[in-house]
């Protein structure tokens, strides 16, 4: 990889016209010295840059000329045509600002003769009459005007005629830009024009001095006339809605400019902003030319370009403006306020977010010198101020992020404003600090939730004028807080900038004051401490994130706080033994730890040049011990920042070092197969990073070795030869590659196979093929033989296509010459396999089709057979490219034979669409062909004739192909074919609906359903016996003559893939295809009439289809044809998308009884129709189409009184909802927002279904719209939620609409029935309002206050609907201020009646109730709660609550009332519960507690309950009594100790009631205690003495509870409890001895339901280890029911279990290691010990990473035990489980050794390593029969595990063992067994195999690579078997002791391959 050659510049080269180029030749001198000489040589080059050289000596020469002083008439004839050539030359060509240099550099002598001669030239080519010239001139001007001196006196002698020149252009231009309306391509051209000239007109006003001198009085000059006519057409731009808003814009400026130099003094412009004008005191000219905009009717985006023109345009500096530029400023302001109201277009609020920015820095300016009394207007207590900041709020959160960037801004401006304005204006900006107004601003952003991203924003800007320290003082703790806040991807950005600039001024503060260096321990403290916490504790996406974007700018601030990082974090990762820890905590499982922590700092200090040398790195800071655990950790970070450390580097040409490399391969080794899509990509990155490391210090090494001389090393880490590291280099990138095509084996999972692709794929662009003399050090193609060429083309086999692409991306990468296919009969035969696949029923092997097509084009292996399909046989060999000339001549054979093969099939599908689906579904074939198609260069064809006859055939076709299936997709129930028809009665059901569907079916198959047998030919019997006779054998290949059932789902799926199929295709074509610019013309493939063909085709299928498979496939291929039609400089194409717009709205607006269009499915594919129509507007243009179809959808999904039909509302409320959703319309769609929701909330008023139902949908994705996706698991969550003020400055016009709808909602909630239904949008309305919130921002002056809204939602909760009452109370508490909140809830209660009333309502109550409720618990948990003023409020609410305590008593009958009641008193127990220091507890102090005591024992759960169930509310009522009585309990024990007399009601009287909801409450609060207490020590310690000793309780409740989840809680309390304590009591308490106690839990644990059988499990487990480490006449009495024990761990295992059962046995497992699994001294037989750890193999190798976990501790806790922690190095660490597998095989061979059992043992782990119990002939036929009978259904599949990974790594220890004993430890008998079963599994391989058809790979893919597996195991026990006879056969191959995994994987014997 050499050294980037530096992009040449390419300068077009200058011509002139012939007259001149003849008049140089004449002028020329002989010797060529004169300056036409030099002139003829320049235009004769074809060079630009050379011809720069030729300018640049025309000054030299002329200045020999001037000695003379005569200007030579050749001089003269030479400065006009250079003239000529420069008005000639592009704006944009260097040799123009080179010319326009040269020019101004002449002897002055000349410059008067340049000057006319430029003058005359400009003049000519102003006459001209071309509009489309114009453009031309006028960058002439321009040019002129910039840095040009000649130019510029050039356009000022033509002044008058430049204006002229200006005003007519503008004119001309304007009109004809009227002229093309709709042609957006022209237009587009025209305003840039347009755009062009107004800045032109503007440049020469501002930089010619001559025009700064003419005062412009006499109105009669035609300068003065020109200057109005300008000014008038600027005035018309201005407000001409129809051009583009940069013109608009452009034009204000010109407008103020042109105001400015004319009208004297321009302070008055500000009452043309004010539209104040008073005609009487200003000129009859400024009438007559801005006439339009001294009215009131000035459009609002005209006067905000206006503002925009008067802010820039206006000198603002130094107080220039005077007095009454200070009034002015202050108009502009109060104007843009107006309009920021008004104002909803995305591109507008743009402009006036920018403007407002504009407005602050004038007023900067303005303040530096300005009156106290506009700094009374501007400080930060002024009304302006407070409008600014409360843009600011209602717009930092804006969608639009240039919006946000400018609301920063603006804060910034207010800032240093304000600081202007404080009077003692040289005070430093520290002492801003303690200014009241920042204060206050600092305070108010602080008590800010942390999800909003202005927070951040405007915090920043606060540390820059006030300081870190200020903002610490008032928030100690925010570092931790911004941290936390950095696992939410989308305010990382945000919070991380934020941070940085904090921790930057904190350090310079500091350093600036310190006298020694202690300020830094005071930074590490504030700003280290808090990331080491984070980085060892926090959650993955936080900690990921934390890395990447915090850790970097903290060390590139601060590089020396890594010593102190790395210090603390290896101190604390030395010190992790087993349970211990110190600061930082290593955490748990599955947290990082300090290891993590580690790493990831040294990955980054690496990353960013903080580290000098990898040798600092390994030497001193980590060990090569912790790299290794690091690569192999549990957790995936640690794994990823490891390999990340190894991998990155600031230099990328630091080499490699040997260890680096070894560490490398060891990686690859185990963590190749990770599930997580994120992690691959991460290691694929890193990887890639290491080999172009690898590829270009390699090119320095070679360098260094070419030297041939002593030199240095350019690394520390190598001091040996170049050619040493080299071949180093060499060797291991030829290892990797082995280890990543040895990870392609059979069934090696999708994760695996995707890393080893994509890892090689790297390698193969990292490392190219040499060029040029370029050195390589590696080169992938070397490494590649045919076997491995034979993997990559079988990972086409793979169900899932990445894998497909990156195997096939991978072929395409390596040289042609790599592998040639020879063999013409294998070739035959790998084309005839992709001809059947294209065939096939399953979807995904016509994708696998495709890519072996593709790959037999493109490695031109086609058969020979194919060349017939082309008539051009020699194509392009003579000249162009080759290989492009055979890949196009292959792909156009390709499609000529897949397109014969479909007419057949389609003919056929005409007959029988029945007979297509079971055997030929055609969309293979179709997919086949636009694969081909995609691959190829269509724009550089040499075959077009023959193109454009198969371009012709494809269309028909489709159109064909489409004729035959579109009827069961336009089916009004098509879904309705779903049904499986393979039996007479399911057929005769499906009767009705097909008989709907008549397409050109000769067998009648939609009048009747049928089964279809398979036989040579077709039985008239069963088919109608009109249909002709076909023979069905070619067509069904394979299948052998089985009977097979066509279920009409395989109809449906052929039916809609087909169309799918089609449609993209047709899209393809559109794409691709070059279109012919005119009929007949040899450029193009498609004709226009073509393409209009496909339009329609598209229009009909996307508005009739009903599927939506077919109909959204069809809008992908309509899309990529409306791209298409956009721009196309064809105007009948171009204007075909607005055509079928009008025209379905048209057919939408009419809903004729007629119309095809679907109404239901939510209109189908109407909506996608229309989307596709408008997504594919050009956006640069003004959306006009957009802007139409909104207005006019909304108006059409409004209620219609006098419409008889509601189906085009339906249409238009479906088609709206799918705009909103359409993220291409982007902010397009905002301004309809409010009208949208509108539409929705009056259309679920309508008493039509589908209105309703439409309109709920639409409503649903507004709210998504407006309020972001959702974000957390609660729905409302503030992260989805948005500010009252912020919502309606966004949508003003909802704030009446919501505030009329919600009154009229309200005034109908305590009326009858019957007028309530009328008001159904009561749920929509508090949906919206509860997603609102009051910010601490909002100012009270605002006009769209939220306090309006609160008496009406109050009111709503009145409503006699419960769902009703519930979402008002949720509306109501974001309108409530928390500060607000206790007054409000005290006015609530204080509403509610007096037990003494006689007359109330209950749903009143309730209602009020439960606003009481959810505001009480917003209040509880804001950030207040610990205050002091908190909990005086929350005193005063609970005495409040002590006047009406009647509703918690049997004197309120209604037990839904009485149960919220009792929950707002248990919310007061929970939030007063812990007293003041030195105080009296709050609730005792009240009698709180005496009076709840008094509830609970006069309520039911004392006295009895007479009710039943069929009361309303029973349940909730018991649920909300038992909570407060539990924590009554729970109070009255923390108060009084031991003495346990005054508790209201035990535990034991709520655990006897009869009600579950009372029982399952109870032991869930029992269950956390006990919980609890297990996790402390001693146990006793956290447990109250109320729940000593009742063990014997729960054993008597677990006997006689028959709820499910009461019992299933019971037994996790007997767990979590001491098992000595109550086990002892079984025979006393329910009259079982332990051991039959133990049989009891294993019966349940054998036949309860998963949840309680995992519980019961893990219960049986812990008595059986407590069993054995009792007395040994104990442990004695259990062992014989331990094999029933383990009988259940084993069938806890299985993949088809749920997740809860496997986490339980592994953690059964675990708990029980040190006896069963480890023991010196097995208690169980070896049998049952093998089968223990099988289950935990089995579990290794579990799909779900929490159970792969989990059986990791159990072989973590298996490695730490005293036996056995010597034998790895892994011993106590976490460790992933693809390594785990591995060591956990490892002790289990080491301890066959330990027990002696190898002779017993060794026969088991062979069975496991040959498979034994899968029978092979089963196998294969339940494979077949699972493969061709049950198409659709899915089975369990475990897609992580990989057998043979399994099987080698037992390989591997079986083989070490055996290598260390010298005996064999089989008898010659068992021996003897083992052969010949081996033998015999052998035999039947090689059958199974020759049974299997040539192609097997792919068209028997499952029975093939099951064999695969199969013949793997049994050649790797044969070889183990062979081993331990003695006998090593020449051809056997036995691995030495030392190989690794990876270099055991070489298993198989040499089979005979199959060859291409």
């Amino acid at each position: 990889m050499g050294v980037k050659k530096k992009k040449e510049m390419q300068v077009a080269a200058l011509t002139i016209c012939r007259q001149d180029l003849e008049t140089l030749r004449s002028l020329a001198d002989v010797e060529g010295k004169n300056l036409a000489s030099l002139l003829l040589h320049c235009v004769q080059l074809t060079d630009g840059v050379s011809q720069i050289h030729y300018v640049k000596q025309i000054v030299p020469l002329l200045e020999k000329a001037n000695k003379n002083g005569v200007c030579d008439p050749t001089i003269r004839s030479c400065l006009d045509i250079l003239a000529g050539i420069y008005l000639s030359l592009s704006l944009k060509n260097p040799l123009k600002k080179v010319l326009a240099s040269s020019l101004d550099d002449l002897p002055e002598f000349f410059l008067t003769e340049a000057a006319q001669s430029f003058t005359s030239r400009l003049q000519e080519d102003m006459d001209s009459t071309d509009l489309y010239s114009y453009r031309k001139v006028i960058d002439n001007l321009s040019s002129c005007m910039e840095n040009f001196n000649l130019g510029r006196t050039s356009v000022s002698n033509l002044l008058k005629n430049v204006l002229h020149f200006l005003q007519k252009s503008l004119i001309e231009i304007s009109e004809e830009n009227r002229k093309f309306a709709g042609n957006h391509i022209v237009q587009t051209q025209l305003m840039n024009d347009l755009l062009v000239g107004i800045r032109v007109s503007m440049m020469l006003v501002q930089k010619l001095q001559d025009f700064q001198g003419i005062h412009l009085k006499i109105s009669s000059s035609p300068i003065w006339q020109s200057m109005c006519g300008l000014l008038s057409i600027f005035t018309k731009f201005v407000s001409d809605d129809d051009l583009l808003q940069t013109v608009q814009s452009t034009s204000g400026l010109a407008v103020i400019l042109f105001i400015k130099i004319m009208f004297h003094p321009p302070e008055k412009i500000g009452s043309l902003l004010l539209q104040a004008v008073d005609r009487t005191s200003i000129p009859e000219w400024f009438l007559t030319c801005c006439g339009s905009l001294c009215g009131a009717d000035v459009s609002p985006p005209a006067l905000l370009f206006l503002c925009q023109g008067t802010l820039t345009m206006l000198d603002w500096q130094n107080g220039r403006m005077g007095p009454s530029g200070e009034a002015l400023l202050l108009d502009i302001v109060h104007v843009l306020f107006t309009l920021s109201s008004q104002i909803k277009e995305s591109t507008l609020e743009m402009f006036l977010s920018k403007i407002l920015a504009s407005w602050t820095n004038s007023a900067i300016h303005v303040l530096e010198s300005s009156s106290p009394s506009l700094k009374n207007s501007l400080n930060g207590n002024s009304s302006i101020v407070g409008r600014l900041l409360e843009y600011v709020y209602t717009h930092w959160e804006h969608p639009l992020d240039a919006l946000r960037h400018q609301t920063k801004i603006i804060f910034r401006n207010i800032l240093q404003m304000h600081q202007l304005t404080v009077e003692e204006s040289d005070s430093e900006k520290s002492d801003l600090a303690t200014d009241r107004f920042i204060f206050e601003l600092t305070q108010s952003l602080l008590r800010l939730e942390w999800h909003v991203k202005g927070k951040y924003l405007c915090l920043g800007c606060l540390v820059d004028y006030i300081g870190t320290e200020h903002i610490l003082a008032l928030a100690k703790t925010i570092p931790s807080q911004m941290l936390e806040v950095m696992g939410d991807q989308s305010l990382v950005p945000y919070a991380s900038d934020l941070l940085e600039t904090m921790f930057k001024n904190h350090k310079s503060r500091l350093k600036s004051q310190a006298v020694d260096s202690t300020w830094i321990d005071k930074w590490h403290e504030t700003w280290v401490s808090p990331l080491l916490f984070i980085l060892c504790e926090g959650n993955l996406d936080q900690k990921s994130y934390v890395i990447d974007y915090y850790l970097p700018k903290l060390l590139n601030c601060n590089p020396e706080s890594l010593s102190y990082m790395v210090k603390i974090l290896q101190t604390s990762a030395d010190t992790k033994t087993g349970q211990g820890q110190s600061f930082p905590s290593l955490g748990s499982f599955n947290t990082r730890g300090a290891l993590g922590a580690l790493m990831a700092c040294l990955r980054t200090a690496r990353a960013h040049g903080h580290l000098h040398s990898a040798t600092d790195a390994w030497g001193t800071l980590v060990s090569s011990a912790r790299i290794k655990q690091g690569l192999v950790h549990q957790h995936c970070q640690v794994r990823i920042d490891t390999l990340g450390l190894l991998c990155e580097s600031n230099r990328s040409t630091e080499i490699v070092s040997t260890e680096e490399m070894q560490w490398i391969q060891f990686f690859i080794t185990y963590n190749l197969n990770s599930q997580s899509p994120a992690v691959r990509q991460q290691i694929c990155s890193l990887l890639r990073k290491l080999f172009c490391r690898i590829q270009e210090s390699s090119q320095t090494l070679y360098k260094l070795e070419q030297s041939k001389g002593k030199h240095e090393p350019e690394n520390d880490l190598t001091t040996q030869h170049p050619s040493v590291s080299l071949q180093q280099y060499k060797n291991f990138m030829s290892s990797i590659c082995s280890s990543l095509f040895e990870a392609l084996f059979p069934g090696s999972s999708y994760p695996t196979r995707f890393s080893a692709l994509t890892i090689l794929g790297s390698i193969a662009e990292v490392f190219p093929v040499p060029e040029g003399g370029v050195q390589t050090v590696y080169q992938l193609s070397h490494d590649i033989d045919f076997g491995r060429f034979q993997t990559l083309v079988e990972c086409f086999t793979s169900t899932f296509e990445e894998v497909k692409i990156l195997a096939f991306d991978l072929l395409m990468k390596l040289p042609k010459t790599v592998v040639q296919f020879q063999d013409s009969e294998k070739l035959q035969g790998l084309f005839q396999a992709a001809l059947e696949l294209s065939t096939s029923t399953k979807p995904y092997d016509c994708v696998t089709a495709s890519y072996m097509l593709n790959l037999l084009i493109w490695q031109n292996a086609l058969p020979s057979s194919l060349s017939a399909y082309v008539k051009t046989q020699q194509v392009a060999c003579e000249d162009g490219d080759k290989s492009a000339a055979w890949v196009e001549r292959n792909t156009l054979m390709v499609i000529k034979c897949l397109l014969e093969n479909l007419e057949e099939e389609v003919s056929q599908a005409e007959n029988s669409l029945l007979q297509a689906a079971a055997s030929f579904p055609m969309y293979g074939r179709v997919h086949c062909v636009t694969a081909a198609l995609q691959k190829l260069s269509l724009n550089s064809l040499q075959l077009v004739s023959e193109w454009r006859a198969v371009v012709e055939k494809l269309l028909l076709m489709s159109y064909r192909l489409s004729t035959v299936v579109s009827p069961v997709i336009q089916s009004s129930s098509p879904e309705g074919l779903i049904p499986m028809d393979t039996d007479s009665e399911s057929a005769s059901r499906l009767q009705t609906i097909l008989s709907e569907i008549q397409p050109r079916d000769s067998n009648d198959y939609f009048n009747q359903a049928k089964i279809l047998k398979e036989h040579d030919s077709f039985d008239l019997e069963d088919l109608n016996a009109s249909m002709p006779n076909i023979d069905t054998a070619a067509e069904i290949k394979g299948k052998e003559g089985k009977t097979c059932d066509v279920t009409a789902q395989m109809v449906l799926v052929c039916c809609w893939r087909s169309m799918k199929e089609v449609a993209l295709l047709l899209g393809t074509l559109c794409q691709l295809l070059p279109l012919q610019s005119v009929p007949a013309s040899p450029d193009g493939l498609l004709t226009v009439e073509q393409v209009k063909e496909i339009g329609d085709y598209f229009k009909q299928h996307l508005l009739q289809s009903r599927h939506r498979g077919a109909f959204e496939l069809a809008y992908t291929g309509f899309v990529k044809l409306t791209e298409i039609l956009n721009r196309c400089h064809n105007v009948s194409l171009q204007k075909l998308p607005e055509q079928w717009l009008w025209n379905v709205l048209e057919e939408i607006k009419c809903s004729n009884p007629s119309s095809k269009l679907c109404t239901t499915r939510r209109s189908a594919g109407i909506p996608f129709y229309i989307q596709a129509l408008l997504a594919s507007e050009p956006k640069k243009g003004k959306m006009d189409l957009l802007k139409i179809t909104m207005k006019e959808l909304i108006s059409l999904a409004g209620p219609t009184d006098d419409s008889p039909s509601t189906v085009p509302q339906v249409h238009a409320l479906n088609i709206l909802r799918a705009l909103y959703r359409d993220t291409r319309l982007g902010g397009n769609v905002i301004p309809y927002i409010a009208d949208g929701a509108k539409a929705a909330i009056l259309g679920f008023t309508s008493p039509v279904w589908a209105v309703r139902n439409s309109s709920t949908l639409l409503f649903s994705t507004l709210i998504t719209r407006i309020f972001g996706v959702k974000r957390g698991k609660d729905e409302l969550s503030k992260k989805n939620r948005m500010t009252g003020s912020e919502f309606f400055s966004r949508f003003p016009e909802l704030y009446p609409f919501l505030l009329k709808q919600l009154e009229a909602v309200a005034n109908t909630v305590e009326s009858d029935m019957g007028e309530l239904n009328r008001h159904p949008s009561m749920f929509l309305l508090l949906l919206v309002l509860g997603r609102l919130y009051p910010s601490p921002m909002d100012g009270t002056s605002s006009a769209l206050s939220m306090a309006p809204f609160i008496p009406f939602i109050m009111r709503c909760g009145h409503s006699p609907f419960y769902r009703s009452r519930e979402m008002a109370a949720r509306a109501l508490v974001p309108f409530v201020m928390t500060d607000e909140i206790p007054d409000t809830i005290r006015t609530l209660l204080a509403r509610l009646p007096d037990c003494t009333d006689q007359c109330f309502r209950q749903n009143h109550i309730h209602g009020t109730l439960l606003q009481v409720f959810h505001l009480l618990q917003a209040f509880s948990d804001s950030k207040y709660r610990m205050n002091a003023y908190f909990q005086q409020e929350l005193a005063d609410v609970a005495v409040c609550t002590k006047a009406k305590l009647w509703l918690a008593k049997r004197q309120n009958p209604c037990l839904v009332t009485r149960a919220v009641y009792i929950d707002i008193l248990f919310l007061l127990t929970r939030c007063l519960d812990k007293p003041a220091k030195g105080a009296q507890p709050v609730l005792e102090h009240l009698g709180f507690w005496e009076e709840v005591r008094r509830i609970i024992s006069g309520s039911e759960l004392i006295t009895g309950f007479p009710y039943t169930f069929t009361v309303p509310g029973l349940p909730q009522y018991l649920q909300s009594l038992t909570k407060l009585a539990i924590a009554a309990v729970w109070a009255v024990a923390a108060q009084a100790g031991e003495q346990t007399r005054d508790v209201p009601i035990s535990f034991s009287q709520l655990l006897e009631s009869s009600f579950p909801e009372v029982r399952l409450l109870t032991l869930e609060a029992l269950l956390e205690r006990f919980s609890a207490a297990a996790a402390s020590e001693p146990r006793e310690k956290g447990l109250p003495l109320l729940l000593w000793n009742m063990g014997g309780t729960f054993l008597m409740l677990a006997m006689k509870e028959n709820h499910p989840e009461c019992f299933c809680e019971i037994l996790k309390i007997l767990h979590c409890m001491d098992t000595s304590e109550w086990l002892p009591q079984t025979k006393r308490c329910i009259h079982l001895t332990p051991k039959e106690f133990l049989l009891w839990i294993m019966d349940i644990a054998s036949n309860e339901r998963s949840e309680t059988q995992s519980v019961a499990l893990r219960l049986a487990s812990r008595v059986v280890a407590h069993c054995m480490q009792a007395r040994e006449e104990t442990r004695d009495s259990v062992v014989p029911e331990l094999k029933q024990w383990v009988q259940l761990v084993v069938s806890s295992c299985g993949d088809h279990l749920p997740t809860e059962s496997r986490l339980a046995a592994a953690e059964v497992l675990t708990s029980t290691t040190p006896f069963f699994l480890t023991n010196p001294h097995p208690i169980l037989g070896l049998q049952d010990t093998l089968a223990l750890w099988r289950c935990v193999f089995t579990l290794l190798q579990s799909e779900e990473q929490a159970v792969r976990d989990a059986a990791t501790e159990t072989v973590t806790t298996a490695m730490s035990q005293e036996n056995t922690c010597q034998s790895t190095e892994f011993a106590f660490c976490q460790l992933d489980a693809s390594i785990t597998l591995d060591l956990a095989l490892a002790v289990l061979c080491d301890l066959l050794q330990q027990w002696d059992q190898l002779a017993t043992g060794l026969p088991v782990l062979l069975g496991w390593l040959l498979g034994e119990g899968d029978d092979l002939v089963v196998c294969a036929e339940s494979a077949h029969q699972v493969e061709d009978d049950y198409l659709f259904e899915k089975a369990e599949v475990n897609f992580w595990a990989e057998t043979l990974i399994f099987v080698r790594y037992l390989y591997k220890h079986l083989f070490l063992l055996l290598s260390k004993s010298s005996w064999c430890p089989l008898s010659p008998e068992t021996l003897r067994h083992l052969q010949r079963t081996a033998s015999e599994r052998c035999h039947l391989l090689s059958q199974l195999f020759r049974e299997l058809p040539p192609t097997a790979e792919f068209l028997k893919t499952v029975e093939f690579t099951r064999l695969r597996i199969q013949e793997e195991r049994t050649l790797a026990g044969l070889r183990l078997l062979a081993f331990l006879e003695g006998r090593e056969g020449d051809d056997t191959l036995i691995l030495r002791a030392s190989d690794s995994p990876a270099e055991a994987n070489q298993l198989t014997l040499p089979r005979t391959e199959t060859a291409y």
